[in-house]
């Protein structure tokens, strides 16, 4: 026993902490993979506002794109409000936006037009509360459905043909687009200003970081399935999303 005392002493000594990675206070993300230094030197004052409605689950998220609009753009212009359902009490002000008769909602309905075909935003005084769903397209779907004051906004879709630049996350469709792109893609339309150039760089400085460490670049769901490259079988929830934007 005397020979293992040594060891004994050793076995009670407190075990050194983990060491810690150094964390941006801005944005949260690890400061190794920091997007901030790519957002505008100034947020950029658009005309209209966007209103993110969003899904819990997607608050968790760490390779999330809300946080990149929000900083991206001028004090007041990106309102985020989390939920599944839309108005509550806690959402201060969301129903009068709501009700607003220049307020549009980005959503894939039978009932939305072509966001290309609304008029065009020449001032603050004209433009647009532009509503997002940041959420999977399930929880999308769920929110619009358990939400009639959704219904009565006016509906409009994006009709683009590009893929998306979130490379590193795979997407239903090509289609589809991220949150911060979606709304990028929108204000570029209806402000008939290219905000692309701007908005979008801490998101290509994330995906350019993640692929040079070991990510992959990820083809959406549609095309890989199209080649026959999909991994595995096709469940009934997913095969009818894609027969909704096919």
């Amino acid at each position: 026993m005397e020979e293992l005392s040594p060891w004994m002493d050793l076995a009670e000594l407190p075990a050194d902490p983990p060491e810690m990675r150094q964390v941006c206070a801005e944005c949260g993300r690890p400061s190794v993979v920091c997007w901030c230094s790519s957002l505008p030197e100034v947020p950029l004052k658009i005309k209209s506002r966007v209103i993110i409605l969003q899904h819990p689950a997607e608050e968790k998220r760490c390779l999330r794109t809300a946080p990149m609009l929000q900083r991206g753009l001028a004090e007041g212009k990106c309102l985020v409000f989390r939920g599944k359902k839309f108005p509550q009490n806690k959402h201060e002000g969301l129903a009068d936006i709501l009700r607003m008769s220049n307020t549009i909602l980005l959503y894939p309905s039978k009932d939305a037009v072509d966001l290309e075909t609304v008029p065009k935003v020449d001032s603050e005084e004209n433009g647009y509360n532009i509503v997002i769903i940041d959420g999977t397209w399930p929880q999308a779907k769920g929110i619009y459905n358990n939400a009639p004051i959704l219904h009565g906004i006016k509906q409009v879709k994006l009709l683009v043909k590009n893929k998306s630049e979130y490379v590193i996350r795979s997407q239903p469709t090509d289609g589809c687009l991220s949150t911060l792109e979606t709304a990028t893609e929108a204000l570029s339309v209806l402000e008939s200003v290219d905000y692309r150039s701007t908005l979008l760089q801490p998101l290509r400085a994330l995906c350019c970081y993640q692929l040079n460490h070991g990510a992959v670049i990820h083809d959406s769901t549609d095309f890989r399935i199209k080649t026959n490259t999909y991994p595995r079988r096709l469940g009934k929830r997913l095969n009818k999303f894609l027969k909704e934007f096919n």
